[in-house]
């Protein structure tokens, strides 16, 4: 049962759970009308379909498309052999979360695989915080760092199946009027069939709470569209 006590700044909530107190803390950008767009992604649209005034209720005829905001990556994103996003367990999207500290680096340097913490094991959550959610809605948000290869890697190595990043993806992003991007990272990844979560935000306080010795739960549940290569979040952190 959910009691709740009391609304914290930056979208956080304090509350009971079960008799145990926790706080919650959303990680998720929100869908609105020309929001941020991986270049040559939909374009966003949330409009009125429907309004009280006209129809007695309001609804929202949306456009956008899979990889909108805060999202999840199936292996499906990047080669069609690979798991569709409802052929994965719901496992995939929850669990203990470990964060990585990579915040402080240049513009679309490699994050190397020494910044990689302790306590990554199959069925944790890595959230990797480079601080770059702070460029959202200005052009230097496309100059984020990205694990490397290297990291990408030793990731799968350690059993990590869900892997999430406040960026605009895991792999460095083609400034404007080039093609030099990659995929390495995505195919590391989905190629062991992890999930991705990208464009999550306010990962400083989980580094906070990692460092007091909290326990974190992350949840990534993605809208359940069918035989698709990913699709929007609510992401949301559980902090004990």
């Amino acid at each position: 049962m959910w009691q709740h006590v009391a609304t914290l700044p930056g979208a956080r909530a304090a509350g009971i759970i079960g008799g145990m107190a926790v706080e919650l803390l959303d990680l998720s950008v929100p869908i609105s009308t020309g929001m941020p767009v991986y270049p040559g992604d939909p374009e966003v649209e949330a409009v009125p379909a429907l309004t009280v005034a006209d129809s007695g209720v309001n609804v929202l005829r949306l456009h956008l498309g899979s990889q909108t905001g805060t999202h999840v990556d199936a292996p499906f994103h990047i080669d069609d052999a690979l798991p569709r996003l409802d052929e994965l367990p719901l496992t995939r999207f929850i669990g203990r979360a470990v964060v990585m500290d990579a915040r402080g680096l240049p513009p679309r340097a490699p994050i190397s695989p020494n910044l990689l913490p302790d306590g990554l094991a199959p069925g944790v959550v890595l959230l990797i915080a480079t601080g770059w959610s702070s460029h959202w809605g200005t052009d230097d948000y496309l100059a984020h760092p990205y694990p490397s290869p290297e990291t990408a890697e030793a990731i799968v190595a350690a059993g990590v199946r869900t892997v999430g990043i406040d960026a605009l993806s895991v792999d460095r992003t083609a400034p404007p009027g080039s093609d030099d991007f990659s995929l390495a990272a995505h195919r590391a990844l989905c190629g062991a069939g992890a999930v991705i979560a990208e464009n999550l935000t306010k990962l400083a306080p989980l580094l906070e709470a990692q460092a007091a010795r909290r326990p974190i739960e992350v949840s990534l549940f993605p809208i359940a569209l069918a035989a698709a290569d990913g699709a929007p979040v609510r992401a949301v952190a559980r902090l004990g």
